[in-house]
């Protein structure tokens, strides 16, 4: 019995047994920080992935300067269809990274050449100096005089970069001796886009109806064609809103025997988007 007994104490029967639960448990820990700790790791470099737009080159290519303005030089050349970054805006420059991680400032004029992920522009407000510097389009509205008659006429145009412009314009003109409508299309070059009063330049073609008064003996409604070049100035005032005034003169290409000529001035309230 004795024998028995050292036996028994010798071998406890559940010693064993009691370490399973502690070795399971370690085990269960260290597999749960081996999954937890690389999300741990890996989770600010998807926030910052995901914090910053990106957006894609969809002209020839995308200058960047070493700082935000027109005096700093360009240093790189982002190509057609690589993806930056925008990383914060500075009023009319953005702050970038490219692919490759290289960073730097794309003005407001460059980064319209961009679009976002699904092939839609990438929109940004421009209410402000630097929309009227580079801005998609414009509208207004004038009053003037056309050959001496009362004038009032309304605008549009597209912008191709911040100097080139297509622009379309139809008028009105109320005259002693007749009345008659224009319309003309025509390029417009601003000279000097970043300045708060800038003068710019027009070329175009156009036509003119007029509808004699009734008091001219043997007269007709005509429509004839015409030719023109002008100039003016836009002075920015707020938001969105700037005041042009322009001048153009205007070819007449008639049926008769010598063309005609008329001057066109005008002035009025436009806004740009």
């Amino acid at each position: 019995m004795a024998h028995s007994t050292s036996t028994t104490r010798s071998i406890p029967p559940f010693r064993s047994t009691e370490c399973r639960p502690e070795w399971s448990a370690r085990l269960r820990r260290a597999a749960l920080a081996g999954l937890v700790l690389p999300a741990l790791l890996l989770a600010p470099a998807v926030a910052r992935a995901r914090e910053y737009l990106q957006v894609f080159v969809a002209q020839p290519y995308l200058e960047l300067h070493t700082g935000p303005g027109r005096g700093y030089p360009v240093f790189h050349a982002v190509p057609r269809d690589a993806s930056v970054d925008v990383l914060f805006r500075r009023t009319e420059w953005f702050k970038v990274r490219t692919e490759r991680g290289v960073e730097g400032w794309a003005s407001q004029a460059e980064m319209l050449k961009t679009v976002l992920a699904d092939g839609s522009p990438f929109v940004f407000g421009l209410g402000d100096r630097a929309g009227f510097t580079a801005h998609r389009g414009e509208m207004g509205l004038f009053a003037g005089a056309w050959g001496g008659a009362n004038y009032v006429s309304g605008y549009a145009s597209l912008s191709f970069n911040p100097q080139l412009a297509l622009e379309g314009a139809v008028g009105q003109f109320l005259g002693r001796f007749s009345n008659g409508v224009t319309g003309d299309l025509g390029l417009t070059h601003v000279i000097v886009p970043e300045a708060r009063a800038s003068p710019f330049l027009m070329l175009g073609v156009g036509e003119v109806h007029t509808e004699p008064k009734a008091t001219l003996v043997q007269a007709s409604n005509r429509t004839e064609s015409m030719a023109y070049v002008g100039g003016g100035v836009r002075i920015y005032l707020a938001r969105r809103f700037f005041v042009r005034g322009e001048f153009k003169a205007h070819w007449i290409l008639t049926k008769r025997n010598r063309n005609e000529e008329a001057d066109e001035w005008k002035l009025g309230f436009a806004f740009f988007f």
